[in-house]
């Protein structure tokens, strides 16, 4: 049997136990990904035991209150705390969602919490996001048009402002990027569910005038056509979003403007 041997700073290794704190009566245990680029060592994975008493409902009240009151040198980001900044999107139980909108309740036994998976760690659950922000920058993401501005604002008619929906409400967490396997495989040129998705939000949208332009920037072996519908990004979407749809509808028009 072959047997496959990973590099030693690629381990794994267990980390430091925090018991139970004393009085407690209700508690729940985090397990979670350490990593310190400054310190030398192997990553580890950190347990934690923590007060549901004293803690608010969600997984993100639960790092917080590591943070503040067991461990200060955790490392993580949050802000808005109610899903529509997308900084506190981890791997939690095994799915890659945002930990302000997660039920510690919904987890039934260990809660389980790691960086967003095939992405550089900066430190703990920390993930490197510039060559993903990179590629969003990429699509242009902003109307572009050649008619001379209107005095006022561009209208849209219902009809045109309803093909959008589902597409505006993206809030770049890159769960559903950093489920894909394909932009696992080809991270460099593959621009993954996140950035496709908004790439159709502004092909889409009557508005812009540049349709043509953006679908030859797409128009490429990898930036587009490495999907292959295995659909974990739609299933993952914290915001219930259809990354895989956008991608369809993209190269439905890739096809149809060559007929």
């Amino acid at each position: 049997m072959v047997q496959l041997r990973l590099p030693a700073d690629s381990r794994v290794t267990a980390g430091h136990i925090w018991p139970q704190p004393i009085g407690a009566a209700r508690t729940k245990i985090f397990k979670v990904y350490r990593w310190n680029p400054d310190d030398g060592q192997h990553p580890r994975i950190d347990t934690y035991e923590v007060d549901l008493d004293t803690c608010g409902p969600m997984v993100l009240d639960g790092l917080i209150k590591i943070k503040n009151e067991i461990d200060s040198t955790l490392t993580f980001r949050r802000s808005c705390r109610e899903g529509i900044c997308g900084s506190c999107a981890f791997n939690i139980d095994g799915i890659n969602t945002l930990a302000c909108i997660k039920p510690i309740a919904e987890i039934r036994k260990v809660v389980k919490v790691y960086p967003l998976p095939h992405m550089p760690v900066i430190k703990d659950l920390v993930p490197d996001l510039t060559h993903a922000l990179a590629q969003y920058a990429s699509i242009e993401p902003w109307l572009k048009t050649v008619t001379p501005s209107p005095e006022r604002e561009r209208l849209q008619s219902p009809e045109d402002r309803a093909r959008l929906d589902g597409l505006e409400d993206c809030i770049l967490c890159f769960c559903c990027t950093t489920s894909c396997p394909s932009y696992w495989w080809n991270p460099d040129r593959y621009l993954g569910p996140a950035v496709l998705l908004q790439a159709y939000r502004w092909i889409a949208d009557s508005r812009d005038e540049a349709t043509g332009e953006r679908l030859d920037q797409l128009e490429d072996p990898f930036r587009l056509y490495r999907c292959h519908t295995i659909m974990n990004c739609t299933q993952t979407c914290p915001k219930g979003l259809n990354p895989a749809k956008a991608i369809a509808e993209i190269k439905k028009l890739m096809v149809t403007r060559q007929m």
